[in-house]
C-alpha cells in the first residue's frame, strides 16, 4: 500500500497542478470542451483512486466537485466566475488533505461539511449564500520532520525516448517509457560529472603543457575521453532540465485570485512555457517570479476606470516571456500599466534617506527606478494584504544575483514596465573568461561580458581608430563608440600589488561588462582564455567580500576565485542602485563636483566642449542639469523646430553653431532645467519646469579654474574670452540661447491649468456622452495644463462621487439620455463634497431661457460647445475664484 500510495500522491500532485490553470483557462474560454473535459477526468481519477486507497474523506470532497463538473460537462450549468471559484475552494481543499496525507501517511480528520454542501447547491443551480468554509487541516506536532522517503514523490523524471522518435506526442500504440528517479541520485551523479570535467580539464592542460614525447601517444584517447566527458555532462544536465512552464502553472490561478482581490480585470499571457532550465534555478527563481507577477498586478496595472480614462483596454496583460540567448535563460515580465512614477519615487527616496536632492538631481531617470530594489522601498499609498510592506524587489534582486543572475528594468510612465532577468541555464558548471590582475588570476561568468577591449592610456594613433581612456572629475572612463563607460580597475578595488602588465606599449584590457542596466568596465592585466568551471562555493572566511561568487580549481590545479560583477558595481559605486554611480551605460554622463566659487580662491567648475570648430568652449558646470546622447533617430519635429522626448516631456534642441544636422548617428546635448518650477512642483512632470537641450560637437572634460574674463563678447551668445586650462576658450552666454528655446524662460510664469508654480494642476471632470466630443475635449484641455478624467454620463460621475473621488470642476453636458445635465447638477447641489465645485454648462444651444435655467439649477456658466477658448477662459476665471456655495447648497 505505501507504494501504491506514493504512486497515488505523485500522479495527484500532478493533476492538481494542472487543474489550477485549466479552471482559470475554462473560465476565460466557457466554451472550451476539451479543457472541461480534461478538468473532470482529472478531478474523476482522484475520486475514483481514494475509493481503492480508502481515503473517504478526500472521495467525498473530489465526488462532490466531480459534480459540479458533470453538469457543466452536460451543459446542465453554465460556466460563470462563481462557479468556478466554488470548483477552486475544492480543489484547494484537496490539495490540503493530499498535503498532509503525504507528510504523515494517514488521511487527517476533520468535517468538510460546509464546502460540500455549497457544492451541492452549486449543483443544483442554486446561489449559495457563501462559499463554503472548510475545516483547517491541522497538522500533527508529532509528525516527523522528514517524511518517509516511499511516501514522498520526487519531481525529475529520467526519460528514455524511444529510437528514433521524437519527444511534442508519441506514434499511436507507442506509449513512451519513464522511471522515477530521486533526486539525490541525480544530484549525486552531477557532482561525479563535475569531478570528472575537473579531471579532463587537469588531463587537457597537461597535454598542451607538454612537449611531445611519450604523451603524444595520449593526445587520440584524451580528446575522446574529452568528447565523452561533453556527450555525459550534457546527458546528465537534460535529466535535469524541466520547462519553465512548470513553475508558470501555478500563476494563472494566483492571477486570477489578484484580479478578483484588487477589482481589476487582468489577462495573463505566457510565451515560451516550454524553455528549459536546470531545476535547482527553477525552484530559486519560482518565488521571484511569483513576486514579481504580484507587482505587477497590483503597483504596475491601474483598475478598469483608470484605464478608460487613459484611452486603454479596461483589461490590462501581464506577459511572460522565456527564450534562450548566448547560453542562457532570459525572462522577461511586463505589463501594460501606468508604469513607475519617477517623481515619487524620488519622493520616497528622499524622504528615506536614500539619496540627497543633489544627488536625484544628477541620476538618469533609469537609476531612479532602480531604488525600487532597494529593500524596504515601497511607494504603496497603504499597506495590503498584497504589498506595500516594503519587503519584495530587494529580495527578488538578491536571490536572482545569488544564482549569477542579473535583472534590469524599463519602464515608460502611462505605457507600462517591462523587468528582464537574465540567469545560468545550470549552477553546476558554467563557462567563465579567466583574467588577471595583480599577479593573481580570476573567473569571469560569461554571462555578464559583453566583449573584450584593447585600449591606450597614452596618445591617441594616427588613425584615431583605438579606443582611449579619459578622465572625468579623476574618474576613468572609455569612450567606447560615442558612449562614456566606467572604468574600474581590479587590481585597485582588490588591493592587489600593481605588476607590470605584459602587453606592449601603454595599451590596457577592459573586459565590458554588463550588470542590470549598468555597464562597466574591469580594467585587467590580461586575458587568458574561456573555460568551463565547477562552482565551489565561497570558503566561510571569505562570505563577508561580496566581490566574489564562488570559486573553482583549474586545470593545472590552481584555486581561483570567482567574480561577482554585481557585487563589484556596488564595491565600487558604479552600479545603478549605489549612490556613488556617475556615469549610466547611456553614455549621459552624470556630473558632479563643485559647482559654485569657492571662498577662499574663486575657483568654478567649468565644462569644456567643442562647436562648430576645434576652439574649446567653457559654461559653468553649475547651470548644467545633465549630459546626454540623444540618438539622431529619437529627433522630431514641432512647428518645424527639432524637439526630444525627454523625461515625459518635448526639450526643445538649439544647435550651438550653424544649421542642426538630422542625419548624425547621435548628437551631444546639454541639457538645462528650470530648477525654480523642477523643485517648487515635484508632483506633475508635465508641468515640472522647462528644460531645454544645447546641441555641442564634442564634450571635452570638467576642469577647475579661476574664471576671469580677459576679453569682452563681441557677439550674441558670448560672455568673453578666457584663459581655462591652458587655451583661450569662449565663454557661453547660456541666457541666449536659453531665450531661444523659450523667449520666457526668464519671465514671472503664467497660471497654467489653475494652478501656479507651487500648486499641482487643477483636476477636471467631464461629463459627456458623444464619443466624439470626449475625444475632442481631453486632449483640449490637457494641453492647458489640466488633468482631466471622462465620463460618458451622470451615472459614471455620481459613481466617482459616492467612491470619494476629489475634482476642483466639472464640465458636463446638458442633452444626455437618462439624466440630463440640469437634473445631474441639481443632485450636485443638493449634498456631499462636491456642492460648491464649479460646474460650467457645455451646450450647443445658449438661448437666454436656456441659460437662466441652467443657473437656476446650479450651473456655475454657460459654454457653447464649440468655443473652445471660451471653455479654457470659463475655466480659468472660475478656477481663480474662491469657492462661493450656491444657493442651493446655502439652503442645504
Amino acid at each position: 500500500m505505501d507504494d501504491l500510495l506514493a504512486d497515488f500522491l505523485t500522479e495527484t500532485n500532478e493533476g492538481l497542478t494542472e487543474l489550477d490553470s485549466a479552471l482559470v483557462k475554462l473560465e476565460r474560454n466557457p466554451g472550451d470542451e476539451a479543457t472541461l473535459s480534461l478538468i473532470f477526468r482529472l478531478v474523476h481519477t482522484v475520486k475514483g483512486t481514494c475509493g481503492f486507497l480508502g481515503l473517504p474523506r478526500l472521495e467525498k470532497v473530489a465526488h462532490a466537485a466531480e459534480n459540479v463538473l458533470g453538469k457543466l460537462r452536460d451543459r446542465q450549468l453554465q460556466v460563470t466566475g462563481e462557479v468556478i471559484t466554488h470548483v477552486l475552494a475544492a480543489i484547494d481543499q484537496i490539495k490540503d488533505i493530499v498535503a498532509t496525507l503525504g507528510t504523515t501517511g494517514a488521511e487527517p480528520t476533520g468535517n468538510d461539511a460546509a464546502l460540500i454542501a455549497v457544492l451541492d447547491q452549486v449543483c443544483r443551480g442554486i446561489k449559495p449564500t457563501s462559499v463554503g468554509a472548510a475545516e483547517p487541516i491541522v497538522q500533527v506536532s508529532s509528525a516527523p520532520e522528514q517524511p518517509a522517503p516511499e511516501l514522498l514523490a520526487p519531481e525529475p523524471r529520467l526519460r528514455e525516448e524511444s529510437a528514433g522518435g521524437d519527444a511534442a506526442p508519441s506514434a499511436p500504440g507507442t506509449a513512451s517509457q519513464t522511471i522515477r528517479v530521486g533526486v539525490d541520485v541525480l544530484e549525486d551523479l552531477m557532482t561525479l560529472v563535475s569531478e570528472l570535467v575537473l579531471t579532463r580539464n587537469q588531463l587537457l592542460q597537461l597535454a598542451r603543457g607538454a612537449d611531445g614525447g611519450e604523451t603524444g601517444r595520449f593526445t587520440v584517447p584524451l580528446q575522446r575521453l574529452s568528447h565523452i566527458t561533453s556527450d555525459l555532462q550534457e546527458g546528465v544536465m537534460k535529466t535535469r532540465m524541466q520547462p519553465i512552464g512548470n513553475v508558470w502553472n501555478k500563476l494563472p490561478r494566483l492571477v486570477r485570485d489578484l484580479a478578483r482581490e484588487l477589482n481589476k480585470k487582468i489577462e495573463l499571457v505566457m510565451q515560451g512555457a516550454d524553455t528549459e532550465l536546470d531545476r535547482q534555478v527553477l525552484e530559486l527563481i519560482k518565488d521571484p517570479l511569483t513576486h514579481m507577477v504580484r507587482n505587477s498586478a497590483d503597483h504596475g496595472l491601474e483598475t478598469p476606470l483608470a484605464r478608460r480614462a487613459a484611452g486603454k483596454p479596461e483589461v490590462g496583460q501581464i506577459t511572460l516571456n522565456a527564450f534562450h540567448e548566448g547560453g542562457h535563460i532570459i525572462i522577461e515580465i511586463s505589463d501594460d500599466g501606468a508604469g513607475l512614477s519617477v517623481e515619487r519615487i524620488k519622493a520616497k527616496a528622499l524622504a528615506n534617506g536614500l539619496a540627497s536632492e543633489a544627488e536625484l538631481a544628477a541620476m538618469t531617470e533609469a537609476q531612479i527606478q532602480r531604488f525600487i530594489m532597494r529593500a524596504g522601498f515601497s511607494t504603496a499609498a497603504a499597506i495590503t494584504a498584497v504589498s506595500g510592506r516594503g519587503v519584495g524587489m530587494d529580495v527578488v534582486k538578491t536571490n536572482i544575483e545569488q544564482i549569477g543572475g542579473t535583472i534590469d528594468l524599463k519602464s515608460t510612465h502611462g505605457q507600462g514596465t517591462v523587468f528582464t532577468i537574465k540567469i545560468p541555464l545550470t549552477l553546476a558548471i558554467v563557462s567563465a573568461l579567466i583574467v588577471q590582475a595583480g599577479g593573481e588570476r580570476f573567473a569571469v561568468p560569461q554571462i555578464s561580458v559583453i566583449e573584450l577591449v584593447r585600449a591606450r592610456t597614452g596618445a591617441a594613433t594616427d588613425n584615431g581608430t583605438e579606443p582611449m581612456l579619459e578622465r572625468i572629475n579623476d574618474t576613468p572612463v572609455l569612450r567606447l563608440r560615442d558612449q562614456l563607460l566606467p572604468l574600474v580597475s581590479l587590481t585597485a578595488l582588490l588591493r592587489l600589488p600593481a605588476i607590470e602588465a605584459e602587453s606592449a606599449g601603454n595599451a590596457v584590457y577592459i573586459v565590458v561588462t554588463q550588470i542590470g542596466g549598468t555597464t562597466m568596465g574591469l580594467i585587467v592585466d590580461r586575458v587568458f582564455d574561456t573555460e568551463e568551471i565547477v562552482v565551489k562555493p565561497v570558503a566561510p572566511i571569505l562570505r563577508h567580500i561580496s566581490m566574489f561568487s564562488g570559486n573553482t580549481i583549474l586545470g593545472d590545479g590552481s584555486v581561483i576565485m570567482i567574480l561577482d560583477p554585481n557585487g563589484i558595481a556596488r564595491a565600487s559605486g558604479v552600479g545603478g542602485d549605489s549612490r556613488a554611480g556617475r556615469l549610466p551605460a547611456s553614455g549621459a554622463a552624470t556630473l558632479s563636483g563643485p559647482t559654485l566659487a569657492g571662498p577662499a580662491d574663486n575657483r568654478v567648475a567649468m565644462l569644456l566642449f567643442r562647436a562648430g570648430d576645434q576652439a574649446p568652449k567653457a559654461i559653468p558646470l553649475g547651470l548644467i542639469a545633465r549630459l546626454e546622447d540623444i540618438a539622431g533617430d529619437k529627433i522630431e519635429y514641432s512647428a518645424g523646430l527639432p524637439v526630444a522626448q525627454y523625461r515625459g516631456r518635448l526639450m526643445p534642441l538649439v544647435p550651438m553653431i550653424g544649421m542642426f544636422d538630422p542625419l548624425r548617428k547621435s548628437h551631444s546635448v546639454l541639457v538645462f532645467n528650470d530648477d525654480e518650477q523642477r523643485h517648487a512642483n515635484p508632483a506633475g512632470a508635465s508641468n515640472g519646469g522647462r528644460c531645454m537641450g544645447l546641441v555641442v560637437d564634442e564634450i571635452i572634460d570638467v576642469v577647475e579654474e579661476t574664471l576671469q574674463i580677459a576679453l569682452a563678447g563681441s557677439r550674441p551668445g558670448l560672455l568673453g574670452t578666457a584663459v581655462i586650462a591652458g587655451n583661450a576658450t569662449d565663454v557661453i552666454d547660456i541666457g541666449f540661447y536659453l531665450t531661444q528655446a523659450f523667449a520666457d524662460w526668464f519671465a514671472e510664469p503664467p497660471r497654467i491649468g489653475g494652478a501656479d508654480r507651487t500648486g499641482k494642476p487643477a483636476r477636471i471632470l467631464v461629463v459627456e456622452d458623444s464619443e466624439f466630443f470626449r475625444h475632442l475635449l481631453v486632449p483640449t484641455l490637457s494641453s492647458a495644463g489640466y488633468d482631466v478624467i471622462a465620463v460618458s454620463g451622470p451615472a459614471q460621475a455620481l459613481r466617482l462621487h459616492d467612491g470619494g473621488e476629489m475634482f476642483d470642476a466639472v464640465v458636463s453636458d446638458i442633452e444626455m439620455p437618462g439624466m440630463n445635465g440640469i437634473a445631474f447638477v441639481r443632485t450636485l447641489r443638493e449634498k456631499g463634497h462636491w456642492m460648491d465645485l464649479p460646474v460650467i454648462a457645455l451646450t450647443s444651444h445658449v438661448a437666454p431661457e436656456q441659460i437662466e435655467l441652467g443657473r437656476e439649477a446650479g450651473f456655475t456658466d454657460y459654454v457653447a460647445k464649440f468655443e473652445r477658448a471660451g471653455l479654457l477662459a470659463s475655466l480659468q476665471q472660475c478656477l481663480a475664484q474662491p469657492r462661493m456655495a450656491t444657493p442651493m447648497a446655502l439652503a442645504a
